[in-house]
């Protein structure tokens, strides 16, 4: 029985060529179909890292296109963080609100963390009610909602309210039901691995 002969560059290229085609094709065609334009609902939750971090990816990209980005911090406290000098810089641009006081535990305070949300969520609705803002980032809005710090009705009504061609993007652990139900994108960030595990320490550029 004799063996096949080897392929040549030449017909390796080739049949590289034309199944990229094919994709191409696929691609072209399910792209075509895509028509609507709208304001999107985004949230990113779970337990890995990267929540808040990719919506302030999606706020630079906003930036870079000239257009509004207001952002509201829930929870976290008025830190100093790379991505408030970063965003501080287009102050033509984008509305910077850290407005928590901390994480619950570390206040132990119910009624004043909810006083903070509550006076995050004031802002975050006028925000949400004005057709100049391209993108509200809503960060750690999840934690509110999940101690029900603010009224889940409300949140939703206003989300379902904004201007139509507004993007809003949700972050923090344990998304609402609700909330994912209204959402035209929802990711989840798995952990898979931390170095915290092994006493690695929060660090400028990677945590702040």
């Amino acid at each position: 029985m004799t063996s096949a002969a080897p392929s040549s560059p030449e017909s390796e290229a080739a049949r590289h060529r034309e199944k990229m085609q094919k994709r191409k094709a696929v691609q072209d065609q399910e792209v075509a179909g895509k028509q609507i334009e709208k304001g999107l609902l985004m949230v990113h939750t779970g337990p890995g890292k990267g929540k808040s971090t990719a919506a302030f990816g999606l706020a630079l990209r906003t930036v870079g296109y000239g257009r509004r980005v207001v952002v509201v911090q829930f929870i976290k406290g008025a830190w100093d963080t790379g991505e408030r000098r970063a965003l501080d810089r287009f102050d033509d641009l984008v509305e910077f609100h850290a407005l928590g006081e901390g994480f619950t535990w570390e206040t132990q305070d119910r009624a004043r963390d909810i006083a903070a949300c509550q006076q995050a969520w004031a802002v975050a609705k006028e925000a949400l009610s004005n057709p100049d803002v391209a993108l509200v980032v809503l960060d750690e809005l999840n934690i509110a909602l999940r101690y029900d710090y603010l009224p889940l009705s409300e949140v939703l009504a206003a989300f379902a309210a904004r201007p139509p061609g507004q993007h809003v993007v949700v972050t923090g652990r344990n998304a609402k039901p609700e909330l994912i139900e209204a959402a035209d994108l929802v990711t989840e960030m798995t952990l898979v691995k931390h170095h915290f595990k092994n006493g690695v320490r929060a660090q400028q550029g990677v945590e702040f």
